[in-house]
């Protein structure tokens, strides 16, 4: 389906949800953009189970009321007050580059937020604007720590990005724990097997069935694996120590919720996941020439690549060069969209009465109608 029709549908479904329209743009740009770079488990795949349905239920508030709690020259600190995730971090970076325009630095950090989409997006206004974007986020507790099965800690994205003189930037999003839940989501959509030791039971022993270890991660008899797998031997404590510096950045500055806090249950009721984001801008030309640290940014990227390579293999990556071949293939191709998300697409459009939405991936019927 083409991006920009995908986006267009999805700002008029967030804004009959009473999303204000500015915000809603702000919202599907930030699932759109996680599309067109490839990043399916967190675009248009998660418009109906995280914030469609969780607004439909009343867990999250469609006008975002951004309350500055502190400020100063470098700093800030935000609260959400459980408004859209997406406009409230694109917001506190936006603080956080300008921040840095005038001082070099500026770090802003936010309590009671909602899930904000890729956490590269953030990092992305940082390169677009000449700047080292930094960000994080907690999420809803799932990761088991190094030799423990309990879920304790969220996947916690820790992500960079850096202008480059290439045409994209460093972009390096991941999350500190093997995989993720939106990629476990995509897996049993497909019907697919996961990878041993990405996701263990309650007695540390791995599965590999999706439905199952996404019933399990709901029940909390499942856990992901940090980043390193399954205990000390491939380094999971490395994994494990990353998972927690953003725990503690995305809640100890803000004086925000944490780890089971995050669980989104009280007293056995569903309520909103007040999470805890970070943005840190760092504007390099503070510190050298912006030409010169894009060119030595790129001969570094450059030099990975062109590096000897291990037999069989014909390429090697630098982070963020995938997205962006990715990004320009899906200019003239469009977004793939699987069967469950047109189903959840149409759903959306009936229920909001968008009917003026016609997707390419209708059939049509006997009569030549659209079905």
């Amino acid at each position: 389906m083409p991006a920009d029709d995908l986006e267009r549908f999805m700002t008029d479904a967030f804004a009959a949800l009473g999303v204000p329209r500015k915000d809603a743009a702000v919202c599907s740009d930030v699932l759109s953009t996680a599309d067109r770079l490839g990043i399916d488990s967190h675009g248009v795949n998660r418009l109906k189970p995280i914030y469609y349905d969780r607004i439909r239920a009343g867990l999250q508030n469609t006008v975002t009321q951004i309350e500055i709690v502190r400020d100063t020259p470098t700093t800030a600190v935000v609260d959400g007050h459980n408004g859209m995730g997406h406009v409230v971090a694109k917001r506190c970076m936006q603080m956080a580059l300008n921040k840095a325009r005038k001082n070099g630095l500026g770090m802003v950090v936010a309590r009671h937020s909602t899930h904000f989409g890729i956490a590269g997006y953030y990092a992305l206004m940082a390169t677009d604007a000449g700047m080292i974007g930094i960000t994080g986020t907690n999420a809803r507790p799932s990761i088991a720590p190094t030799f423990g099965v309990e879920n304790m800690l969220g996947t916690n994205p820790l992500t960079f990005g850096m202008p480059t003189d290439e045409p994209f930037p460093f972009l390096l999003d991941c999350a500190t724990s093997v995989t993720q839940r939106g990629k476990i989501e995509l897996y049993e959509r497909a019907g697919r097997k996961m990878t041993p030791g990405w996701v263990i039971d309650s007695k540390g022993k791995t599965q590999t069935d999706a439905g199952l270890a996404l019933n399990g991660l709901i029940a909390c008899t499942a856990a992901l694996t940090p980043l390193g797998g399954i205990g000390e031997e491939t380094a999971g404590y490395k994994g494990y120590g990353y998972s927690t510096v953003v725990e503690i950045l995305s809640s100890a500055l803000q004086n925000g919720n944490y780890m089971k806090a995050l669980s989104g249950k009280k007293n056995g009721r569903n309520v909103p996941i007040e999470l805890g984001h970070f943005f840190i801008a760092i504007n390099v030309r503070f510190f050298t020439g912006d030409a010169a640290f894009r060119k030595i940014t790129g001969s570094i990227l450059r030099a990975l690549r062109a590096s000897r390579k291990a037999p069989g293999k014909k390429r090697i990556y630098t982070a963020g060069e995938k997205e962006y071949l990715t990004l320009m293939a899906r200019k003239k191709t469009g977004i793939p969209l699987p069967e469950s998300v047109q189903a959840d697409l149409l759903a959306i459009r009936n229920e909001l009465g968008l009917t003026r939405y016609h997707f390419p991936f209708e059939r049509r019927g006997r009569n030549g109608k659209r079905g």
